[in-house]
């Protein structure tokens, strides 16, 4: 395939997946806010993220090897299908009047497993249809579809959740489904890898070559522990915004500071476009993260003002596209091809498992320690920091993770070999 025709390939891919990934935001959206209306629980909603990453985890070495097996297009198909029944089943369920939380527990279950084979085919399905001259390019168009996702995902689901409820917010979700499926289904082609080198070559082996890959590549390795440990950090923030901001403010106000991290994405992913190949990738990364962890957790923690919570989302996003785009860049340019499933999966187990423990602590932290702590203590320097009632233990949390997370930061750029890695 010519590299502009394979380009061209490219791009339908990743403007109807866009489309169909802000459908698909929309639900779980909704679902937070439907769930914590219902519980008044941080720790509840985290469990809706908790239940769709465990399978998501235990499934990504063995599903990894089977990635490289097997055809990317058909998987991709039969795993968004597989999602996407489970979010009729829901729209289904809701209507009879029975949903309940543990329903959605289940069904994120299943939507996780989907997304286990679904993810690392998307990966390889895109390193397959875009020229390596155009890695760089390609990651800041998943850059940018990330950070629109973000920003529009959350006006858009509080609208038609207020206008419709959960039935309209699924109605939509199932219709950028269907025209994602359809355009990848007849109009993407997907061009499959050699074969025959898989023939003898057992599961375990060919996850055993993952794992051997990483500890062989050590600088990578670090790379993928260093985001490992901010995704914890970034798992408790996500775990404690709802709480803290629906305590103190309205629906319209989570949508209004999540939809400014959007906005912020997409600057940021303007200026990764714009911006030429840096000298080193990893330093990037580390200074993009840096800037992020030392700005928003402080001005969530600090401020009671809907206008400085905005502020502070832009601050925290505006260099994650940048991060985004030369990760994707390095990881694309550093594992072959022909092992990029069974390596991304190996490199999904490490760098995502802290996703679901985060959520949990975040969750746990919120409704079991901060919150009580802060109500115990009435009238104390700790209310004049942050806040009164509840929502202002998860505003002290944001206080901790700020300083752990640029801790991590700069415990991480003094190794080496990550530090090396571009040498």
């Amino acid at each position: 395939m010519k590299d502009e025709k394979k380009f061209s390939n490219f791009i339908l891919l990743w403007a109807t997946q866009t489309l169909s990934r802000l459908g698909s935001s929309l639900t779980p959206f909704a679902l937070i806010l439907w769930a914590y209306g219902k519980t008044g629980s941080a720790l509840s909603t985290a469990l809706l993220t908790v239940s769709s990453y465990v399978p998501y985890i235990l499934l990504s070495l063995p599903v990894g090897s089977l990635t490289d097996r097997m055809n990317k297009k058909r998987l991709m198909l039969l795993s968004d299908t597989a999602a996407a029944i489970c979010t009729f089943t829901i729209l289904l369920v809701w209507l009879s009047g029975n949903l309940e939380l543990w329903h959605l527990y289940l069904v994120n279950c299943i939507t996780g497993t989907a997304q286990a084979f679904q993810q690392p085919a998307s990966e390889v399905a895109t390193t397959l249809v875009t020229p390596e001259d155009k890695y760089q390019k390609a990651g800041s168009f998943n850059a940018l579809a990330y950070s629109v996702v973000n920003m529009a995902s959350p006006v858009i689901a509080t609208a038609l959740y207020s206008v419709g409820g959960l039935t309209l917010v699924i109605i939509v979700d199932l219709s950028t489904f269907t025209v994602a499926f359809l355009s990848l289904l007849f109009f993407v082609r997907v061009p499959e890898m050699e074969k025959e080198k898989y023939e003898n070559n057992h599961i375990m082996m060919d996850l055993k070559e993952a794992l051997v890959f990483l500890i062989t590549n050590i600088g990578i390795l670090q790379v993928i522990l260093f985001l490992a440990a901010i995704n914890l950090i970034a798992s408790i923030y996500n775990a404690a915004l709802p709480a803290m901001i629906l305590s103190f403010e309205s629906e319209s106000v989570l949508a209004s500071v999540q939809s400014t991290a959007g906005i912020a994405m997409i600057i940021g992913s303007a200026i990764a476009t714009m911006m030429p190949t840096p000298k080193s990738r990893v330093k990037m990364i580390i200074i993009s993260l840096f800037i992020s962890m030392s700005s928003e957790n402080f001005m969530l923690s600090f401020f009671r003002s809907p206008v400085m919570w905005c502020i502070g989302a832009f601050l925290g996003w505006l260099c994650i596209p940048v991060m985004n785009t030369n990760l994707d860049a390095l990881m694309r340019s550093r594992i072959p091809s022909s092992i990029q499933g069974r390596v991304y999966a190996a490199r999904n187990m490490l760098q995502f498992f802290t996703i679901p423990l985060g959520y949990l602590v975040g969750g746990f932290l919120v409704d079991k320690v901060f919150e009580p702590f802060m109500a115990d203590r009435p009238a104390t320097v700790f209310n004049k920091l942050f806040g009164i009632g509840k929502g202002s233990g998860a505003a002290f949390l944001f206080a901790i993770i700020g300083v752990v997370g640029v801790a991590v930061c700069v415990i991480f750029s003094k190794l080496n070999a990550m530090g090396n890695l571009e040498n």
